[in-house]
């Protein structure tokens, strides 16, 4: 998805927003509107296994995120050539995770980016990561890589948190989310296999420290204390590791931060446009 503004020579540059698991561009479709509506050419694709880029891949699998970022490496240069500076990289969760690594690894000349409840560690409490990346591994290389890991929703329902409640506490945007997927049945990716898990959990550990520090341009930070499918604890690390990391943490909110219930969602929205406005000018 292309959102060109209308005068080219107005615009204030270009943005390119990265979502995360089981996601579709049409989604974030009143995120971009923020952005366009502040003069900002706004680009937005689906991952590869996902919307509309669901080809022959089975739905909720992957084998290794390499060739995500491979994907997503080859698009950028692309849109870096096409648009407009100053040049600026959004990514939700799972999207937040390989952009940091397409920073880390590939080095793109981007002026800045967002990372939006990034996909830095994954929260499995009470079971700890570490024993959780090993019961996925052990199980595919049982020969279950493609197995779903469990039966429905994100992940398995915690006590007293539905699906929703896990996303977002804005009922009207998780019916958005129902609604498009109902028009496009196609787009309801389901659970990951473990296959997807233990990728997911060998790609993390690409993210040391020392890779980190390798991300020299502006980044800002946005994570949720309350978070049950991504790790806080990682987020706040890693902001701590970075050179030129801003961090805004919210002590009540749930994963999906641009789609929250609108307090919390202007709050974030306010904070993305001052740092461009700051770091993107």
């Amino acid at each position: 998805m292309d959102w060109p503004q209308p005068d080219p020579e107005a615009g204030r540059g270009s943005i390119l927003f990265a979502s995360g698991r089981g996601d579709f561009i049409e989604k974030y479709l009143e995120a971009y509107g923020h952005w366009h509506s502040r003069g900002w050419n706004v680009t937005s694709f689906d991952w590869r296994g996902q919307g509309d880029s669901r080809g022959d891949i089975i739905g909720g699998h992957l084998d290794s995120f390499d060739p995500l970022v491979d994907d997503l490496d080859a698009l950028v240069s692309e849109w870096l050539g096409a648009t407009s500076g100053p040049h600026i990289l959004i990514g939700h969760s799972m999207g937040g995770h390989l952009v940091m690594r397409l920073l880390a690894e590939r080095d793109p000349k981007i002026d800045a980016a967002i990372l939006v409840a990034p996909m830095i560690g994954i929260n499995g409490k009470p079971v700890p990561q570490p024993l959780s990346a090993k019961v996925a591994k052990f199980l595919s290389l049982l020969g279950l890589r493609r197995r779903k890991a469990w039966k429905d929703n994100e992940r398995p329902t915690l006590p007293g948190a539905s699906r929703q409640r896990l996303l977002t506490h804005c009922a009207e945007r998780y019916e958005d989310e129902l609604w498009w997927k109902g028009k496009e049945p196609g787009y309801a990716l389901g659970p990951p296999s473990w296959g997807w898990l233990d990728s997911a959990f060998r790609s993390i550990t690409r993210l040391t420290p020392d890779i980190i520090r390798r991300i020299r341009i502006p980044i800002l930070i946005l994570g949720t204390e309350r978070d049950r499918l991504v790790s806080p604890e990682a987020i706040e690390r890693a902001a701590q590791t970075l050179e030129r990391a801003e961090l805004l943490m919210f002590s009540d909110a749930a994963h999906e931060l641009l789609r929250e219930a609108d307090p919390v969602r202007t709050q974030a929205l306010t904070r993305i446009d001052a740092f461009l406005d700051e770091h993107a000018r």
